[in-house]
Order: structure tokens, then C-alpha cells, then sequence
């Protein structure tokens, strides 16, 4: 009997490939598969990103008209421009250099055979009309048509979204982007580089970019408010500055930017970008990969994670235990059939591998039929003529369930063994109604080893309140025996995909309630997915066959293996390249790092922009008011240094230190909001209290130099009381390092007020004792009712505020 192929039933020879001169010629004439490795920014366009930045715009104009007055030291905002610029694009570049390098590591090399030989090369390395091998788990890079075909089953759901695999005959087309689920076979490039199906979406898909961000987009929408207010609050300053207040010119630009500044929340985007960049590169010193930035705040919300049984609790590599005859067959017959299926198989896996390396004494029997494994039929199988038919596959699916060997191959998948099936079949295993009557003849043991960090991990995600639900293609018995090693829960009860319901809801329902699943298919991973994430949880996924990629692509976040298929890999945001599953909650601890920390350090920045806007309307209100009822007129409280000098320890240096410390609560929706109900209530009280403290030392715009300085400085101490205590609000709860931060922040304000040259350079005069007075009770009563909003606030939302750390086991907020 001869091979049978989805094309004809005699093999067509292998095609040799490309001769070295034709490949040298195709690289001249550019027949390249020339997509970029990494659709990473390139630098310049790193650069442009950061300085064209609308913040910039504004800063810019408003510093432009600083230099027109001829007071460069009121123009020191200005060099936001430069940090911003300069810090965003060395950290951008940093992280990455980071991910260009790992990308290198975890990229996917297609076997391209060339002079009749087969070696791995990176994907830019294909060249129109190179053969490239197939087996399963491969991606295809780019277009080509089929010219070997064994049983060759493609999955192009993603590209089609069909997710049904697809035969590929020879003369078959078949598309970059898709990826073998099964079968072997060779296919010629015909398409390569830009002509491929697929490579703009690669090329989208795997940019440096932070859209798609619930963080970025709010950060977006409140930018666009401030930009609309900015231009009634210019106007209004506009006006007071230059006609209601009586000013010449220069001090009453002066006063106009003093307003407008602190209204654009300038070190925001930058602070995002440096953490999520410092995050990258964090993750990258861990062989972690981050091919989606977004990736990094969806981890910090997750709240189940789906773990793989086999490459993720346990480590890849398996160990020939035992092989232990169930019929008449001796053992010594029953190794030889089993070495020459290893051998024969062209793509093994796990188990198969692990076969091959203890029995290396092939037969060499003639081949007269091949049926490759695939997750949903659990079995795999080759006819060898008057050999037999010989099948070796998942005991509980070829075996009668109440069979005595079927008892036996459950107490030892018991024990967290592996156990496969060897049989022999009445008819060949490529047969349309293949396996047929099925006979069995050994158990094959195998022995899996629980990585050691494994139950560590179990054990942190556990109390962080995340969920973990062992999801796998094994015995349920088995992978409940892994579990309970483990020490997590369920599974001792350990549930059979196959008695799972097919409704949503119903499986929802199961899946709260249960914790590990075994003999689940492909299909069953998605479908488990999307019911978790019906219930609103935010699901990631671990996986590195490529049963798991249909999942991974669903999920919230997939997380894939370095060593895991190529096709899993390139749907996933997250390569962990060490292969540890200890490496994940690094990674969720620094997503939650990141935006913890950005959602702290926004409140900061917004809690500027509302009293600087507040502050401008009343002033402006007050300023038309003088001009209807004639009383004095009120000009700024403030030239633009002393804006510049209120954010460096209220906000600036601080911001900078929150946004690297750590920080491990998860994640929620809602950002903006959140920030906003600190922020407004926070913001207002300054303004207000900062505009009283003003009214009470103003004495009009005939008052002399020393007069119009002593009623800033009033104004500004207030502020600048009432905005570290924000700063202590947004630090709880406090620990010694926070309360060091407070502190050096008063001490930075003292020294500056304290020291002649300082008090000069910057214009403050804190001598007038009642005022300062007056200015230091203003500040107290804001900090009474900033405290007041911050405790109402809270208990509002459900929450237990807490001034220093909770014990571990209290419940901060209500869920």
C-alpha cells in the first residue's frame, strides 16, 4: 500500500529549493521579503512625536510671548519644552532598542530548503520562489502556493475569522498570516515582502503604539477639555490683563502666560510615556516581550488567568516511564512499533519526542499511511503495511470508557502521569471512518515535571485576587493530579470538557464555580474565554501550542511561551522568552506599577489645571466686575517663574518619583472619573482660597512694586500649602519613604523663601507678617476642606480610606 496524500496516491519528489546563485540573484533584483523586523517608530519619527506635541504648541506660543516682554527668567517654563521633548525621546528609544532586540530573539524562522537542504532563516531572509517546510504550529510568512501536502490542515481565522481549519492539497494557495494546524507538507513563496497578504497587518498590529488605551484615551479626552478651556480662560485674561487691570503691556502678557501655563497639565504625557516605556524595559531585563504596549495596563486589570497544563505548570520536556502491555503483544514488540512511530513522525511533539529519545532503535518499516495528531480527534496513527495499523493517542477517547484498561490508564493519569494509548486498528489510520475497531495493546507512561516555581505563582496570583483556571488538552484526572500538587483548589474535582454545556451562560456558570479542565478542545479554549469574559472579567491567557492560539487571540491579554509555535507567538501581546511561568507575575505586578502609579501622578497634574483655571475665571470675573461697578481692578496674583517654582514640589519632582514606585493594586475602569472626583474638588478649594488669600493683600493696581510683590507671595503660600497637602492626599497611604517626599517638598519651599538670593531671583516677600499670616490661615482652612472631599469622596464610593498601609488581609474597597 502506498502513502496517501490529499493530492494523488504516489508522492511527488521533493523539490529541491533555490540554488545559492538563485537566491544571491533574487536578493539583487530585490525579491526580498523585505517587511521591517519590527514595525517599531524609527527614531525619527520618535523625535517628531515628542516635540510636534499639541502641550508643545502651546508652551511654545505662550514662551514666544514671554521673550517679547524681555523677561527670559519668567520664560524658564519654557524649558518644559526641552524635558518633555528630551525625556520622552531617550526613554521611547530605550524601550525600543529593548523590543527590537527581543523581537530578534522570539521572531518566528521559517525552514526554508535550499540545494535539497533545510535550514531555519529569518523571515526577512525568504526570497521569491523558496520552498519552505510545513509542520503544525508553523505560520506561514508570507503567500506561496503548496507544493508537498501530507494531510495539510491550515487555520486562516486570522485572517478570515474563519476558524474551521482548511485542507491544502498541492496547488493549494495559501496566505501570510495563517498557520498549520496539522499535517506536513512545502510551500513556494510566490508573494513576498509589501505583495504578501498579510503584511500590513503585521506591520499594524505589531507597532510601538499606545492606542486602544482605556489610560491613554482618557488622558487624550481630558487634553482636549483643558485645550477648550484654555481659549475662554485666554480671553477672559486677555481682557483683565490688558484693560481691566490698567497694566502696560509687559506685565500684563506677563500676567496672561502666569495664567495660562499651569493650565496645560505639561508633564502628564510625559510621565505616561516614561512608565510605560520604563516598563518595557523592565519586562525586557526579564526575557519578557512585550509586543503590544497596551498589553501592560490589560495586565494590570486582569482577574483570571487561564493557565496550559503541559509547557506552563509543567516544564516541556517529558521522560519515557514505562510501557506496560495490556494484551498479548510482548513488550519488546510493542517498543519497536512505538520507536518506529517516533521515528516516523516528522513533527513531534512533547510526548512523541520524549519516545523517541528512549527508543532509538527504529525498525525502518515501510510507511503505507499517515494520520497526524490534531487536538480535537487526541490521537495520531501510521499503517505499516503487514505491520499493522498502529494508532497512539489519548486512552479515555479510544478506549471504551468502562473497559478495565481504561480504569487502569485513569488511577495512573491519577497520579499526574501522562498516559498515552498505543493500539492497533482493523483498517489504516488515513481511512475516512479511521480509527475503526480499535485494540488496545500498551499504556505508555509518561513522567511530566512541575516546574518549581509554578505553585509560587498559583500562590501570588491567589493574593492578588486573581482567579487561575487550569485549562488543558489532557485527562482531567491527570491534570487535576498537577493541580492539587500544586495546592489549588478544584482540583480534586477536576472537570471533562467533554460534559460541558455549550450554552454561554451555562458554561459561565461552571466556570465560577470550577477551577480545573481537562480533554478540552481548541474550540472549548475560546469558547471558555468569551464566557468568563461575558461575566466581565478580564481574562489572560497562557499557552504555547497551537491548540491555544484561537484563545490567546481572544483573550484580553495572550500570553505565550518563547518556546511555544510560531502561530502562538504571533498572536499574542506577551512573549515570556525564558519560558517561565514565574516571569508572569512580574509582569502583572509592573502593569500594575504602571498605571497605579500614572492614575496617582494624574491627579497631581489635574489638580494644578482646575485651580489654575478657577483662578483665572475669578480673577477675570472680578476684573469685568471692576469695570461695571468701579472698584479697584485685580490683576494675576502671579508671574509665570512663580507658576514654575509651585510645580517643581508640588508636582514635578514628586510626579516622578510616584510614577516609578511600586505599586500592586489592580487596575479598574474608570479613570478619568476617579481622577476627576480628587481632582475638581481639590482644584477648586485652592483656586477659591488662593483668590481670597490674594483679595485680602492686594491693594490695587496704583500699589507700589513691594506691595504688588507681598500680595503674590501671599497668594502663592497659600496655594502652595493647600497643593503639598494634595500631594500628601494622593501619597497615602503613607509609608517612611512618602512621608520623606512630603517633607522635602516643605523643605524645598522653606529653603527657597528662606534664602536671600532665592527670595530675589524669584520675587517673593514673605516680611508683611499679617499677611503671611492671613496667607498661612487661608492655607489651613483649604487644607480642612481638601481633607473633608477626600474623606466624603471616598466613603461615597464604598471605600475604607486608609492613612497608612492596610494589614494584607483587610479589604480596602468594596468589589
Amino acid at each position: 500500500m502506498s502513502i496517501t496524500t490529499q493530492e494523488s496516491s504516489t508522492p511527488s519528489p521533493p523539490t529541491l529549493g533555490l540554488s545559492a546563485a538563485e537566491v544571491e540573484q533574487r536578493r539583487r533584483d530585490g525579491l526580498t521579503n523585505d517587511v521591517p523586523e519590527r514595525a517599531s517608530r524609527s527614531v525619527g519619527d520618535i523625535v517628531k512625536a515628542n516635540v510636534f506635541t499639541r502641550i508643545n504648541a502651546i508652551l511654545g506660543v505662550l514662551f514666544i510671548l514671554v521673550l517679547a516682554t524681555g523677561s527670559i527668567i519668567d520664560g524658564m517654563f519654557g524649558l518644559l519644552i526641552v524635558a518633555n521633548s528630551a525625556v520622552g525621546i531617550i526613554q521611547e528609544i530605550r524601550a525600543k532598542n529593548t523590543l527590537d532586540k527581543l523581537a530578534i530573539v522570539g521572531q518566528a524562522q521559517p525552514m526554508v530548503r535550499r540545494e535539497g537542504k533545510a535550514t531555519a532563516v529569518a523571515p526577512q531572509e525568504v526570497v521569491l520562489d523558496d520552498i519552505i517546510e510545513l509542520g503544525p504550529g508553523d505560520q506561514i510568512v508570507v503567500d506561496g502556493e503548496v507544493v508537498e501536502a501530507e494531510l495539510l490542515e491550515v487555520d486562516e481565522s486570522l485572517l478570515t475569522g474563519e476558524a474551521d481549519p482548511i485542507e491544502k492539497s498541492v496547488a493549494a494557495q495559501v496566505m501570510s498570516g495563517s498557520f498549520v494546524v496539522s499535517g506536513s507538507g512545502a510551500y513556494r513563496a510566490t508573494k513576498v515582502g509589501k505583495d504578501a497578504y498579510a503584511a500590513k497587518l503585521a506591520d499594524e498590529a505589531s507597532k510601538f503604539t499606545l492606542v486602544k488605551s482605556e489610560l491613554r484615551n482618557g488622558i487624550d479626552t481630558i487634553l482636549k477639555v483643558i485645550t477648550y478651556l484654555l481659549i475662554p480662560a485666554g480671553l477672559l485674561s486677555i481682557y483683565n490683563q490688558l484693560v481691566s487691570s490698567k497694566e502696560s503691556w509687559r506685565p500684563a502678557v506677563n500676567g496672561m502666560v502666569a495664567a495660562l501655563v499651569p493650565m496645560v497639565p505639561e508633564g502628564l504625557v510625559l510621565m505616561t510615556s516614561i512608565a510605560f516605556a520604563v516598563g518595557v524595559v523592565r519586562l525586557g531585563r526579564r526575557q519578557c516581550l512585550v509586543q503590544e504596549l497596551p498589553a501592560i495596563e490589560g495586565l494590570a486589570r486582569v482577574d483570571v488567568v487561564c493557565a496550559d497544563k503541559t509547557g506552563t505548570l509543567t516544564e516541556n520536556g517529558m521522560r519515557l516511564s514505562e510501557v506496560r502491555a495490556v494484551g498479548d503483544i510482548p513488550e519488546s514488540e510493542l517498543r519497536t512499533v512505538l520507536a518506529a512511530m517516533a521515528a516516523d513522525d516528522r513533527r513531534p511533539n512533547a510526548s512523541v519526542a520524549a519516545i523517541a529519545e528512549a527508543l532509538t532503535d527504529a525498525p525502518g518499516w515501510q510507511v503505507s499511511g499517515i494520520a497526524p495528531f490534531n487536538s480535537a480527534k487526541k490521537w495520531s496513527g501510521f499503517s505499516y503495511g503487514e505491520h499493522g495499523n498502529w494508532l497512539l493517542g489519548a486512552p479515555d477517547v479510544l478506549l471504551d470508557p468502562d473497559s478495565e484498561t481504561a480504569d487502569v490508564a485513569q488511577e495512573v493519569g491519577a497520579q499526574g502521569l501522562r498516559v498515552l494509548l498505543l493500539a492497533s486498528s482493523d483498517r489504516p489510520v488515513d481511512a475516512k471512518d479511521a480509527p475503526g475497531h480499535v485494540t488496545p495493546a500498551a499504556l505508555v507512561i509518561l513522567e511530566q515535571k512541575v516546574r518549581p516555581d509554578a505553585r509560587g505563582t498559583l500562590e501570588y496570583f491567589a493574593s492578588q485576587h486573581v482567579s487561575t483556571k487550569v485549562i488543558s488538552g489532557d485527562n482531567a484526572r491527570s491534570v487535576g493530579a498537577v493541580a492539587e500538587s500544586l495546592g489549588l483548589q478544584g482540583g480534586a474535582h477536576a472537570v471533562d470538557a467533554r460534559k460541558l454545556p455549550t450554552d454561554q451562560n451555562e458554561l459561565a456558570d461552571v466556570l465560577e464555580n470550577q477551577t480545573v479542565f481537562g480533554r478540552v478542545r481548541p474550540d472549548q479554549k475560546r469558547a471558555m474565554v468569551g464566557a468568563l469574559q461575558s461575566r466581565g472579567h478580564t481574562v489572560a491567557m497562557t499557552g504555547d501550542g497551537v491548540n491555544d492560539v484561537l484563545a490567546l487571540k481572544d483573550a484580553d491579554i495572550g500570553v505565550a511561551m518563547g518556546s511555544g509555535s510560531p502561530a502562538t507567538r504571533s498572536v499574542a501581546q506577551i512573549v515570556l522568552l525564558d519560558n517561565k511561568f514565574a516571569t508572569l507575575p512580574y509582569v502583572v505586578a509592573e502593569g500594575r506599577r504602571v498605571i497605579g502609579n500614572i492614575e496617582r501622578v494624574s491627579n497631581l497634574f489635574l489638580t494644578k489645571t482646575v485651580y489654575s483655571v478657577v483662578l483665572a475665571f475669578l480673577i477675570g470675573i472680578a476684573g469685568i466686575g471692576s469695570q461695571i461697578f468701579h472698584y479697584k481692578a485685580i490683576g494675576y496674583p502671579f508671574l509665570p517663574r512663580h507658576v514654575t517654582i509651585a510645580a517643581w514640589f508640588t508636582i514635578g519632582i514628586p510626579a516622578f518619583i510616584l510614577s516609578l514606585a511600586p505599586n500592586n493594586e489592580r487596575a479598574r475602569t474608570g479613570f478619568v472619573g476617579r481622577v476627576m472626583r480628587l481632582a475638581i474638588p481639590s482644584g477648586v478649594v485652592i483656586g477659591v482660597m488662593t483668590f481670597i488669600s490674594y483679595l485680602i493683600a492686594y491693594q490695587g493696581p496704583d500699589a507700589g512694586e513691594t506691595e504688588k510683590v507681598q500680595a503674590g507671595t501671599t497668594a502663592l503660600i497659600t496655594l502652595l500649602i493647600i497643593a503639598v497637602w494634595v500631594l500628601a492626599i494622593v501619597a497615602r497611604p503613607w509609608n517612611w519613604w512618602k512621608i520623606l517626599l512630603v517633607a522635602g517638598s516643605v523643605a524645598g519651599y522653606l529653603i527657597l523663601f528662606s534664602i536671600p538670593f532665592t527670595r530675589h531671583f524669584f520675587k517673593l516677600d514673605p516680611s508683611n507678617v499679617a499677611l503671611t499670616t492671613s496667607a498661612i490661615v487661608c492655607g489651613a482652612i483649604g487644607v480642612v476642606l481638601v481633607e473633608v472631599a477626600w474623606w466624603v469622596q471616598a466613603r461615597l464610593r464604598g471605600q475604607t480610606p486608609h492613612l497608612l498601609p492596610a494589614a494584607p488581609e483587610e479589604v480596602v474597597e468594596k468589589r
